[in-house]
């Protein structure tokens, strides 16, 4: 009869922004294991606190399911001689299968007959597999760096103290990381630090609920977090800021929350609230309350571990934890402004920025010029470009940014305008490393975008210039990410620029790099592959982009509107047949020893077939010329459908291979005049299905 399942391993305190991670690994690491058992269960749950892991195995068997084995051994002819008697390789099979040789039997395996042996396999009680089953499931939790405790050589994230399996009502024999399995947890650290005894999995989330404090249910708890947060904030009028990965971690902090709001004094306010937020969440987590305007309020909540009889000393304590973290932030904001970025500028001179490219005020010398040529490229405010790549650095030898890390670019937005820097400058500060992650948001300013542009182009034609291009998984200076956050400043936002010019120019920056200009091709390529990635995801094939690569463009936009063409045209009707027709043409050009005159003869079109078709490529030459100028590829390639029935009657009715050299090369002339119709837009012969 099926029994849950339920496995608990007590530990010290976890770490809280791993804690999901490693229970989630835990349960599924026990669903393999079962499944490569073969054995059944309805479901399989987890639970986790700052103090434990547990699964739960719902309706699993109580043992292996029972089967027959077929095990095949030699040829029949080649397991008896000619007298019957068993062969050397017949005695083997019936020694391996510990069989006596008399009970050896043959049977047909569908071609030929074959010696086999029949046994019962499965059977095995499920209580004999989970000590092997959880120790493996383990053994394999995505830990970077397991440590010891005491004398023992036991390894784990953190050191274990007790241990629980029960099968039903029954304790499952086990011996793992040096503890023996009973039914004992243990409850809250301070409301109940005794020990609870379970007498079965269904009682478990009850008993440390009710008697011991602790609400094991990890999304349980987290949404009672939730909750009280906004309980809390609704109170003061306010509203809570609910960050999931906060969230995550404060529910992984706590075993029975209890939220309460605390104060700090209204003239930090006056403090980027940026700093504020990151002080409360980063070191406290904290969450913050903002009001109807989307303005911090001086308040916070916190997330107790413990339900005090007087919360006011559990709040004064955060309160007074809190305030000198806020007075640190409004100091280092005051002692900051007192210096221009201009005059802080200077300090990047001692900073490194890669040892072979010199230090960070190098790289704004660089940035700031490229910038310039940008803007001046897009017709922008080529000074203020300029400007803004010389001071977007300074702010990294700020007070603000040396406590605050995630300050950088949002500390120079605040000391730019305090500065009296124009305001699309000041944002330019902070918008030079947008996007930062895959789906973030792209710049709102144009000057913003150029920067973000100069800063990431410089990097990496940098990086690729002393060799140090990504290898494998390896990618140290984030140039994948990079790459991608051009492309989508170039195509999301429509930038018309060719990305070979835009790398030309911040080669010339350098004075020497050993890759030599050589770089500017490799980078280029290393960008423009991105683009694979960036389609797959859109759900375009991969046929698409290697039709358009074939093209071997360097302008971002452009790309991107030929693929987007592509892509629709593969999806009509005529598509297939003319990708079919094109890699026809292909191959027979191919193959011709000399170079076809594209020009075509009308007196040498003999065929009705031949005359539709020069007759067809000369109205949509009219048709499609001043779209290719426009760059609407999508109705170009919609208007070359309709060669469709044309070039089947061709190639059903003419044979383009004859004798007579001059009608041979006037058939040739016109098929790559129809092919170089296509390669306007892309190589659509790459489209072609292969036929089975």
């Amino acid at each position: 009869m099926p029994q849950d399942f339920l496995v608990e391993l007590g530990t010290e305190e976890l770490p809280p922004k791993a804690l999901l991670s490693l229970v989630k690994a835990f349960a599924k690491g026990i669903e393999n294991q079962l499944k490569a058992n073969d054995l059944s269960f309805a479901s399989v749950g987890y639970f986790a606190t700052p103090r434990r892991l547990a699964v739960n195995v719902v309706g699993l068997d109580e043992a292996t399911p029972q089967k027959e084995v077929a095990v095949w051994g030699p040829p029949a002819k080649v397991a008896f001689d000619s007298e019957g008697q068993p062969t050397k390789a017949g005695i083997a099979f019936a020694a391996k299968n510990s069989i006596p040789i008399e009970a050896l039997a043959v049977e047909n395996d569908g071609k030929v007959d074959k010696l086999i042996f029949r046994e019962q396999a499965g059977g095995v009680q499920t209580t004999t597999l989970l000590e092997a089953i959880v120790t493996e499931s383990l053994a394999k939790l995505p830990i970077p760096k397991r440590m010891r405790w005491g004398a023992s050589r036991t390894e784990f994230v953190r050191p274990v103290h007790w241990l629980m399996m029960l099968f039903g009502s029954e304790i499952v024999e086990a011996n793992i990381l040096g503890l023996t399995a009973n039914r004992e947890t243990y409850g809250h650290r301070f409301h109940y630090s005794h020990v609870l005894e379970i007498s079965s999995p269904e009682n478990y989330l009850s008993m440390l609920e009710d008697v011991g404090y602790v609400i094991a249910d990890f999304e349980r708890r987290k949404q009672m977090i939730r909750e009280q947060v906004d309980v809390q904030a609704n109170a003061i009028n306010g509203h809570a800021i609910i960050d999931d990965d906060l969230l995550n971690e404060v529910t992984a902090l706590v075993e029975w929350p209890v939220a309460l709001t605390g104060r700090f004094d209204e003239r930090f306010l006056s403090v980027p609230q940026e700093a504020l937020v990151m002080s409360m969440k980063e070191h406290q987590k904290y969450f913050h309350i903002v009001d109807a305007q989307q303005q911090l309020m001086p308040y916070f909540i916190t997330v107790s571990n413990i339900e005090s009889q007087d919360p006011a000393q559990v709040i004064d304590g955060n309160e007074r934890v809190i305030r000198p973290r806020l007075a640190d932030a409004a100091f280092f904001f005051e002692t900051d402004k007192k210096t221009t970025l201009t005059v802080k500028r200077d300090k990047l001179k001692q900073i490194v920025f890669q040892a072979k490219l010199g230090t960070v005020f190098d790289k704004t010398e660089r940035v700031a010029t490229l910038a310039g040529l940008i803007a001046d490229k897009l017709n922008l405010d080529s000074h203020e470009a300029q400007r803004a790549g010389m001071l977007c650095k300074s702010d990294l030898v700020s007070e603000m940014v040396s406590e605050f890390a995630d300050m950088q670019g949002i500390a120079g937005y605040y000391y730019a305008l305090n500065d009296g820097e124009p305001d699309t400058l000041a944002m330019a500060m902070n918008e030079q490393y947008l996007p930062r992650y895959a789906g973030d948001q792209l710049p709102s300013t144009d000057i913003g975008a150029v920067l973000a542009l100069a800063d990431r182009l410089d990097t990496l034609v940098g990086i690729f210039g002393i060799g140090e291009q990504p290898t494998g998984s390896k990618d140290p200076f984030a140039l994948r990410r990079a790459s991608v956050g051009v492309l989508r400043l170039i195509v999301e936002q429509q930038r018309n620029i060719d990305l070979r010019e835009l790398l030309t120019w911040t080669y010339q920056q350098y004075s020497d790099l050993p890759e030599g200009e050589s770089v500017i091709e490799h980078v280029l390529g290393y960008m423009l592959e991105r683009f694979r990635a960036w389609y797959e995801e859109q759900g375009i094939p991969a046929a698409v982009f290697q039709a358009v690569s074939a093209k071997q463009l360097s302008h971002p936009l452009d790309i991107d509107q030929r693929v987007q063409a592509v892509n629709y045209f593969r999806q009509l009707p005529e598509a297939q047949a003319l990708a079919a027709a094109n890699k026809r043409v292909s191959n027979i050009i191919t193959k011709q020893d000399i170079a076809i005159i594209n020009k075509v003869s009308e007196d040498l079109l003999s065929l009705d077939a031949e005359r539709a078709l020069a007759s067809s490529i000369k109205e949509q030459l009219t048709i499609v010329t001043p779209l290719f100028a426009e760059r609407d590829y999508k109705q170009a390639l919609t208007s070359l459908a309709g060669l469709r029935c044309v070039v089947d009657t061709f190639f059903d009715d003419v044979m383009v291979m004859v004798d007579d050299i001059d009608l041979r090369n006037n058939r040739l002339a016109l098929l790559q005049q129809l092919r170089g119709l296509f390669l306007e837009v892309a190589d659509i012969s790459l489209l072609a299905v292969a036929k089975k």
